[in-house]
């Protein structure tokens, strides 16, 4: 029999020494990760990109395209505006005017030049979207364009509807005139290369420098005859998109979408990784994602065809109570828990179903329900939302392990750290959501 030798007094003291420090060093991690998150919530540009969603419905017919555009309108002008001057006042961009209100200076639409100038905005959109096919870039003839402020704009989710909104070709006047920020612009672009085309691909030189604008939701609506394909990337478009008559290359956007989605979403990021830290096997992990993906697969298809309340109130408080769920899942990974794998189950379902309906608000912005092989989209949407729950824990789980094996102390110390880093960013959030609910209610 090998007996092991207890540990003397002093290595005692340096194996607490060396704890001490780990801890110290995730403790100053967390501070950063939560000055980071602070950080970029608080960021802001004197262009604002409210309305972050492109659309393109393209419609293939015997001699070329008709491209049907809504673009957000700071993507056409923002980049053309002067440089700031020292009073903070700079040269409008075309087609917009300046004005200083509470020392911030302030773009809006200038409907004057406008009207004057109709077809040189859509030559800038033109300009700012290439398509090519056969290795030759496609020569667009501009034909209509419509600026409409915030969300009075017509729905654009088919071919049909896109076709409705440029039906009147007349410019709505508004008095104010909108913030740029709260515009969007309608333009039809014609390509005639005099032969039907097949395949093409779609870039964009469009960089209107802003916040936010890699989030830009792009959906690309191909109408080949009966045959429709729809596909959803982010970003500024600027490597091309190959677009074909693939149901998989469509799908596989929409997979990648989903993943994107919960890696770039803070929120569903740090629940997944608190029942990840919470869980005591394998085992009761694999149950309770389970139930969280049951849960949010129901309510995604729930809340993306409208069956939620429509008051104002709604969403807020679904953020609000996501959230609430994050501080919950961290104080029970803290704990030594007793339950079983069914009631654990049955938990996560119910959060689960709570999260499912923040996923369907993001999915609603991007898809409308009379889109083309929505239930394809639907379901490439979910499958990546899985893959990147898996891709989390895939990352934590196996280190987490691995740690507490060796290092008890420290994966404990991991563990602490990153459930009150949890509790401190959502109970942040649920001070800042809770305030919105109550502000849309009292209104």
């Amino acid at each position: 029999m090998i007996l092991q030798r207890p540990m003397s007094t002093n290595a005692q003291r340096r194996h607490r020494a060396s704890t001490a420090k780990y801890t110290f060093h995730l403790y100053r991690l967390l501070l950063v990760l939560c000055l980071s998150l602070w950080c970029a919530q608080s960021a802001y540009s004197h262009f604002n990109l409210n309305l972050n969603i492109r659309i393109f419905h393209v419609e293939h017919l015997d001699d070329g395209l008709d491209v049907y555009l809504r673009v957000p309108m700071p993507y056409l002008v923002a980049h053309l505006a002067g440089p700031e001057q020292a009073d903070g006042s700079r040269t409008p961009a075309p087609f917009t005017s300046n004005a200083m209100i509470d020392d911030q200076l302030m773009h809006y639409i200038d409907y004057a030049a406008l009207q004057q100038q109709p077809q040189a905005l859509a030559q800038l959109a033109a300009d700012g979207h290439q398509f090519r096919t056969d290795g030759k870039t496609l020569q667009a003839t501009t034909s209509s364009i419509l600026v409409y402020q915030g969300l009075t704009q017509p729905p654009f989710s088919t071919l049909q509807e896109a076709k409705n909104a440029f039906a009147s070709n007349d410019q709505e006047l508004v008095d104010p005139p909108p913030f740029v920020g709260d515009a969007v612009a309608d333009v039809l672009l014609q390509y005639r290369p005099g032969h039907k085309v097949s395949s093409y691909t779609l870039s964009s030189s469009l960089n209107p420098g802003l916040d936010g604008q890699q989030d830009t939701a792009n959906l690309i609506v191909d109408h080949y005859g009966q045959d429709q394909q729809i596909y959803r990337i982010s970003g500024l478009l600027e490597e091309p998109v190959e677009i074909s008559r693939s149901v998989w290359a469509a799908a596989a956007t929409f997979v990648a979408e989903g993943v994107r989605h919960i890696l770039g979403g803070y929120d569903h990021v740090l629940f997944v990784a608190c029942l990840v830290i919470g869980a005591l096997t394998l085992t009761s992990l694999a149950w309770r994602i389970t139930g969280f993906t049951l849960g949010h697969s129901i309510t995604l298809s729930l809340g993306f065809f409208g069956y939620t309340p429509k008051a104002q109130w709604f969403v807020p408080l679904v953020e609000t109570g996501i959230a609430v769920s994050i501080v919950y899942a961290a104080v029970i990974a803290l704990q030594k828990s007793t339950d079983t794998i069914r009631s654990g189950m049955v938990v996560t379902t119910l959060i689960g179903m709570l999260h499912g309906f923040g996923f369907s608000f993001v999915l609603q912005e991007i898809l409308g329900v009379t889109s083309p092989n929505i239930w394809i989209s639907l379901l490439a949407f979910n499958v990546g939302v899985e893959i990147g729950q898996l891709a989390i824990i895939v990352l934590i789980w196996p280190v987490l392990m691995l740690i507490t094996r060796y290092q008890p102390a420290i994966g404990n110390g991991i563990k602490w750290v990153v459930a009150i880093g949890a509790i401190a960013i959502a109970s942040l959030w649920i001070g800042q959501r809770a305030s919105a609910v109550l502000a849309i209610m009292a209104t």
